[in-house]
């Protein structure tokens, strides 16, 4: 338990290892299995009430367990552990999404978690093999924020609008330019990946140097946001209009 839960591990990760692929093909089951029973995930739905109350427990699990193992081996800070990446602003959406209902939260939640949590689950920043609690504790928690995200917006398919693409995506541009312009500098981190690329390798690498790299963040922000958009209409959202 000692080594498990230790400050360090003598297994590294390797990125698509057998370990790797098998969380892989977890969450993506996990994906099909959320859309192929989107017609029970609504408020009246069997499904809703047990998942909403099981991806909230989980994000707020891994979040508490993480800061926990970071203050109990002396390693916290706030450069480094505060939720402040992409993907902590999503697992905080999402619970506050999944406790309120409410669409602004869905539809934060449902732009900017599942594709960063997506990503991270295939490129993941992470040294620990599955030996290792902090493997676990990524991968169930990047997961939970996709799915999470995913099934707030399968619950409520009309919160999510070609308007909120727009909505969200200037939201995310004062974030980003917070964190860049006052919270970096101040702390000396490097949330949101905004003062230099990950250390492992990730799509960032393509992204160029100085500002071709923030342009690119931008316009691929916006892209992936416009495209997450139009799958969720075509498959989804459109079915759900036709059913009114």
């Amino acid at each position: 338990m000692e080594t498990w839960f230790g400050a360090r591990s003598d297994y590294p990760f390797t990125l698509f290892s057998s370990s790797h692929l098998v969380v892989l093909a977890i969450a993506l089951c996990g994906f099909v299995c959320l859309i192929l029973f989107k017609g029970n995930l609504s408020a009246k739905g069997a499904l809703f009430q047990p998942l909403r109350w099981l991806l909230f427990s989980v994000l707020l699990l891994s979040e508490v367990t993480y800061q926990y193992w970071a203050i109990s081996h002396e390693f916290w800070s706030f450069n480094r552990y505060m939720p402040l990446h992409l993907c902590g602003a999503a697992s905080i959406s999402a619970m506050v999404g999944l406790l309120t209902m409410r669409p602004f939260w869905i539809r934060l939640a449902f732009f900017i978690g599942i594709a960063p949590a997506a990503l991270d689950l295939v490129t993941p920043d992470m040294p620990y093999d599955y030996q290792h609690f902090r493997f676990w504790k990524f991968f169930v928690h990047h997961t939970a924020i996709a799915w999470a995200s995913l099934f707030l917006a399968l619950a409520s398919p009309q919160s999510i609008t070609w308007r909120s693409v727009f909505g969200v995506y200037g939201l995310l541009l004062a974030y980003a330019a917070l964190i860049g312009f006052w919270v970096n500098p101040l702390l000396e981190s490097n949330y949101l990946y905004l003062s230099q690329r990950p250390s492992t390798a990730s799509p960032l690498d393509f992204f160029g140097e100085g500002l071709w790299y923030y342009v690119n963040l931008c316009l691929t922000a916006l892209i992936l946001f416009a495209v997450q958009y139009g799958i969720f209409y075509c498959l989804i959202h459109k079915k759900w209009n036709r059913s009114k």
